[in-house]
């Protein structure tokens, strides 16, 4: 799922070649993010485009050869002036006069021919990379790219006859040279699937195509327009002289992303988003000093605390709520603001928290793996390397509300944003900050086979390296449970076990549970309360606080007549969560559909039986609450099918059930065999919000 959607989009027609575009946001100035070389399409700015276009009116296109837009034959159609009259006609379809243009690599000549050519549509101009031939050449490139060789290795691979007879293998092994940081096979994996899309043939004729009609000096010394060059200390692709020359043409500010490769906006997307707002504030003064300024005294001031709880699921919810009222319990004068998103801020809302206005401008974490999904199956770890885009943008939220709020400490219950970034850019925290989880540790499917194994690997790898080089950026960080419920597995082949490690690096607070249990030690009055009554057995069913569930409530629902006759006083309430209709569902005499139940752990707690999905905190409540339940792990979920259950079966809690495997007349048996069953689980801890909050205390 994208972090943000165009607010409008088209096509230009320009000879019969159709050129795609789309616009983001509807603030003053323009950004104009040129397209790059047809290797690559538009969405190659998906880290730049959620966070300028909350501030800016923001447009891209697909060069022509990539992405929606055409794809014409021959070297004449992709010449550098017909790339230039692609960008000047968006421009006009999309009512635009001038813009503050961004440019990488080869689209940098196009930028300089825009700027010199129509000064009157460019505001300022950023380039990046720029490969427009004034450079040294980099060693080992010194292959013709006409002639056939005899050979494809290295940069020999860059040959027309090579491309056409594997253009997968030269894309592996540009992409691979585009990025050369470490840890960044989600931006190779991005580009070459991009480079997919389009043919060999159609790069040819972009290699062959002319490109500038006069030197990129000649006409830099032209360029009127302030203008900024960025380039990757490290580039493996263009040499950082071809920056410092095109700097010194245009008498502008040359920024050097040391260690970085040809693409710093892709891979440190952070620094290079404050930058190119910096530029765009100083070309146009969009965002002006106040007339009046205000200071508080250290010692005047209350204590102030930003609550950043996961969206994913609602379980997060209770949790952080319950650490939060024990931290207010040590501090009372603690201010405490939510920054979070929907489900999670209707919880809150309803318990009077405060949730802040910026949490609007959250890019959906739920929607995104909602999208992810399909039947009862969501591989959580792939769908988690897609959301990068979106962590970025919420990354750019968090920054603001903090730069604006002064908050003293910044609790993060599984914000997998500001950790990452934090650890990326450290001079950028400015508070204390909390971290808190209940898993250490990506860990593969068996499916996924070796690539998997290596992929989970290279995350834990770089996460163990950022923690490990910036100490600091984790002020404290908690993991909710005992050491025995980390997984018995290590992070990858010649990396550390997960548990000997988590064990150095986290505090443990014991599982936080966000309830109290003397509130539900009275079953039967609960019962009452809740319109159960004595002579019925209650089976409840329910599936997180995402639609990722609604499956799994489906089959249990067409269960429900089979159970029925093996359990005649059967009574089932399926609780669909606040992203389900219940009218969606099936109904059946007996059944009770309910949405959202705020407080769903007294139901659980009522309950003779539930039917629930494999995240832990539905699983953990039920362990405490010592009530039988079949809980079914979303397929490829590796948080389900192994941190959970490996804590479940320390618990001996629950029964384990596989979905595919099971239809209704297999569930059916299995709700009439655990109904009611006495249990003998391990106890589950009742003061780890109180220990949490104890923890974290002292940071403010």
């Amino acid at each position: 799922m994208r972090a943000r959607q165009p607010d409008d989009e088209g096509f230009v027609d320009r000879d019969g070649v159709k050129i795609g575009y789309e616009v983001f946001g509807s603030g003053d100035p323009t950004i104009m993010l040129l397209p790059p070389w047809a290797i690559v399409q538009s969405r190659y700015w998906k880290a730049q485009v959620p966070a300028l276009a909350r501030h800016f009116r923001v447009i891209t296109c697909d060069g022509r050869g990539s992405g929606r837009s055409d794809r014409p034959v021959g070297p004449s159609a992709y010449a550098s002036r017909e790339i230039l009259r692609d960008v000047v006609a968006v421009l006009d379809a999309t009512g635009t006069d001038a813009a503050v243009c961004v440019a990488m690599s080869r689209s940098c000549g196009q930028l300089l021919e825009l700027a010199v050519h129509h000064p009157e549509r460019v505001s300022g101009a950023v380039f990046i990379g720029p490969a427009v031939g004034i450079g040294d050449p980099l060693p080992g490139r010194s292959f013709s790219f006409k002639r056939p060789l005899a050979s494809d290795e290295g940069w020999a691979k860059y040959n027309r006859h090579s491309w056409v007879r594997d253009w997968p293998g030269f894309l592996e092994f540009f992409m691979g040279r585009m990025y050369i940081e470490p840890h960044s096979t989600k931006p190779i994996e991005d580009a070459i699937g991009w480079g997919l899309e389009t043919t060999p043939e159609t790069i040819v004729d972009t290699e062959l195509a002319p490109f500038l009609t006069e030197s990129a000096a000649d006409l830099a010394s032209r360029v009127r327009c302030p203008c900024l060059v960025v380039h990757g200390s490290d580039d493996d692709l263009v040499s950082v002289t071809a920056g410092e020359r095109l700097a010194a043409a245009l008498g502008c500010e040359l920024v050097l992303f040391e260690g970085s490769g040809h693409a710093p906006n892709v891979r440190d997307p952070v620094r290079f988003n404050l930058l190119l707002r910096e530029f765009v504030d100083r070309v146009h003064g969009v965002h002006a000093d106040p007339a009046v300024r205000s200071w508080t005294r250290a010692r005047s001031r209350k204590p102030r605390a930003l609550y950043l709880s996961s969206p994913i699921g609602l379980g997060h919810a209770l949790r952080d709520i319950a650490i939060a009222g024990e931290l207010r319990a040590l501090r009372p004068d603690l201010q405490i603001d939510w920054l979070t998103q929907h489900p999670v801020t209707s919880v809150l809302e309803r318990r009077g928290e405060a949730v802040h206005p910026a949490s609007r401008w959250l890019a959906s974490e739920s929607a995104h793996l909602e999208s992810e999904s399909s039947g009862h199956d969501l591989h959580c770890f792939q769908a988690f390397r897609r959301m990068d885009e979106i962590l970025v943008a919420n990354f750019h939220v968090l920054q603001e509300v903090i730069a604006e709020g002064r908050y003293d400490l910044v609790v993060g219950d599984e914000a997998w944003d500001a950790d990452h970034f934090w650890h990326d850019n450290p001079e950028l925290k400015q508070a204390a900050f909390g971290w808190l989880t209940d898993f250490v540790g990506w860990l593969p499917m068996p499916a996924g086979g070796e690539r998997e194994a290596y992929l989970t690997a290279d995350y834990n790898a770089e996460m163990i390296e950022q923690v490990e080089r910036y100490p600091r950026v984790r002020d404290r960080a908690i993991f909710i449970g005992d050491p025995d419920d980390i997984v018995p597995d290590r992070f990858g082949p010649g990396l550390p076990a997960i548990r000997e490690w988590t064990r150095e690096h986290y505090d443990f607070s014991g599982y936080v549970t966000g309830f109290d249990p003397t509130e539900v030690a009275d079953r039967a009055a609960l019962r009452e309360q809740l319109g159960f009554h004595p002579d019925e057995r209650v089976c409840v069913v329910t599936a997180g606080g995402s639609a990722v569930g609604a499956p799994l409530l489906r089959r249990v629902i067409a269960s429900f007549p089979l159970a029925r006759e093996l359990v005649p006083d059967l009574r089932m309430v399926v609780v669909t969560g606040p992203r389900i209709d219940p009218a969606s569902l099936p109904s059946y005499p007996g059944l009770d559909k309910r949405g959202y139940v705020d407080g769903l752990y007294r139901h659980l707690a009522a309950c003779d039986l539930a039917v629930v999905q494999g995240g832990l905190t539905t699983c953990m409540e039920l362990t405490a609450l010592r009530r039988p339940f079949l809980y079914f792990p979303l397929r490829h979920h590796f948080e389900q099918n192994y941190h959970v259950r490996h804590r479940l079966e320390r618990h001996g809690a629950g029964r384990c059930m596989d979905y595919y495997g099971c239809d209704p007349e297999v569930i059916a048996a299995a709700i009439a065999s655990e109904i009611g069953r006495e249990v003998a689980y391990r106890p589950v801890e009742s003061d780890g919000a109180a220990r949490a909050a104890a923890l974290i205390a002292p940071l403010i």
